[in-house]
């Protein structure tokens, strides 16, 4: 298998995030995105405010040495939750698993949340894998699909020792 990592973001990185969130099987498979992908002010924008927020820590996947993706953890609510996003090249292979296993494994805050879109089969089967459960269901508006889609809420809580 390759060598997967997690490291900081830089600005280097920030073409290659924005390319990736424009792919539209990401934005398939994703739902909850921006309305419009390709515009570039609104993302730096929002890049911009993830990055100067103490409390995101936001992550650079790669694989070989070579960008992979993003995963993020974060809080909403009160909850912490983790997110992330592989490129076209690198789906399928495992990558996703083992940058979040990466990502868990240094997000001290439990209960830690996630959420999927349900048809996205790929991210459910990578937080099962990881010991995420299914704690709820609600439909609300996915911007990348332009329609109402289900999203599945994940939690993974303290293993008892």
């Amino acid at each position: 298998m390759s060598h997967i990592e997690l490291r900081d973001l830089d600005d280097d990185d920030l073409d290659a995030v924005f390319e990736m969130m424009r792919d539209p099987e990401g934005i398939a498979m994703a739902a909850f995105t921006a309305s419009d992908p390709d515009d570039r002010s609104a993302f730096d924008a929002w890049i911009g405010r993830q990055r100067s927020n103490p409390d995101v820590l936001l992550q650079v996947v790669t694989e070989n040495g070579g960008f992979a993706g993003t995963a993020a953890a974060f809080t909403i609510d009160g909850d912490r939750e983790v997110s992330f996003w592989i490129a076209p090249h690198a789906r399928g292979r495992g990558v996703a698993t083992a940058a979040m296993r990466q990502l868990v494994s240094r997000e001290p805050a439990r209960p830690l949340f996630a959420r999927a879109a349900a048809h996205n089969v790929g991210s459910i089967t990578v937080l099962t894998r990881l010991g995420f459960t299914e704690v709820s269901r609600n439909v609300d508006f996915a911007p990348g699909l332009g329609r109402e889609v289900e999203e599945i809420v994940f939690t993974l809580v303290p293993t008892l020792e």
